[in-house]
């Protein structure tokens, strides 16, 4: 079963103490090299500098009792994590993280900051995930299926809750696409208050198993995953947000590593901004086919900003 608009606003009333309202910036010059109205939706200004807090939150808001007697065990690539980290920190459960190998430093030392336990396993988010599920059943821990669990979407949603409020008359929200929760969110929250708004979802070109699965109206497993994205990096579509999106989202794009990265360079050098590779991929998506969407109101999802400067460094340099 789905979830509904209702459950995206009783989410709301129990995460809200916990985040922050984040701002949706309407970029002039974006706007004018594009040849559209975009607005960022700036989650990377959110608590763990992520959208992904929400969800956790969420989560925990309902769980906690379980996850202070059990702890909690996830798999994640980074942002998922902290999200999980930062919500057991404050219904007092110890976390337990699952990460594959070449993640972020950044990220790695945000959730060391929150006090989780870091396992690393594997070298895609799918092996973390497998062992994190045989952890959880060897030491009694409650497993959180970082993309299959159904109470972290509403969470998650209420980011497009603010969108919808901010900017009524928004043509176009484009969310990247790693495990599906954000843009699930937005069909749901989008569709319902009005079926015209579009949702274009984004997947990196080296990661493009949720694009070839809605394209073939299954599930498919691509095996592997090759972008500088973490946050996209996933090599099979998941069952919950498929489910969701299959009927719902209206196209999905991919993007190179290369677009990406010259979107991270727009959003640094013209506005300040500062997102990682997953983070950015709406705008690259925007400028791919700002063609298409000429002269329209679109919402970039800016979804996260969890980064290594050196990386960045060399981004820019470039």
């Amino acid at each position: 079963m789905f979830y509904s608009l209702r459950d995206i606003y009783r989410a709301r009333t129990l995460i809200s103490k916990h985040i922050v309202r984040t701002p949706l910036r309407y970029s002039r010059r974006l706007s004018r090299i594009l040849g559209l109205d975009i607005y960022l939706k700036l989650e990377n200004t959110q608590i763990t500098r992520s959208f992904k807090v929400r969800g956790g939150l969420h989560y925990m808001s309902i769980k906690a009792d379980e996850a202070s007697s059990r702890g909690v065990i996830t798999a994640s690539t980074g942002n998922h994590a902290q999200s999980i980290a930062y919500s057991a920190s404050i219904y007092g459960a110890k976390a337990t993280i699952v990460m594959p190998h070449n993640i972020s430093r950044t990220k790695v030392e945000a959730l060391r900051d929150l006090g989780a336990e870091i396992i690393f396993h594997g070298s895609i988010f799918e092996e973390a995930r497998e062992y994190a599920e045989k952890l959880a059943e060897e030491r009694g821990m409650l497993y959180i299926h970082p993309i299959n669990e159904p109470l972290l979407y509403p969470g998650v949603a209420t980011m497009h809750l603010e969108n919808i409020e901010d900017l009524p008359d928004v043509n176009i929200i484009i969310n990247p696409i790693g495990g599906g929760s954000g843009a699930s969110g937005a069909v749901i929250v989008a569709k319902s208050a009005d079926p015209s708004i579009k949702v274009i979802g984004v997947q990196a070109e080296g990661a493009p198993s949720f694009y070839l699965s809605w394209r073939q109206k299954r599930l498919i497993s691509t095996g592997s995953a090759n972008t500088i994205a973490e946050g996209l990096a996933t090599a099979r579509a998941y069952e919950l947000p498929f489910g969701i999106l299959r009927d719902r989202i209206d196209d999905v794009i991919l993007v190179s590593d290369e677009e990406i990265i010259r979107a991270i360079k727009l959003l640094a050098e013209l506005e300040g901004i500062i997102a990682e590779p997953a983070g950015a991929a709406s705008l690259a998506a925007a400028y791919k086919i700002r063609d298409r969407i000429r002269g329209l109101k679109v919402i970039a999802m800016i979804t996260g900003g969890n980064i290594d400067l050196e990386k960045l460094s060399s981004w820019l340099a470039n």
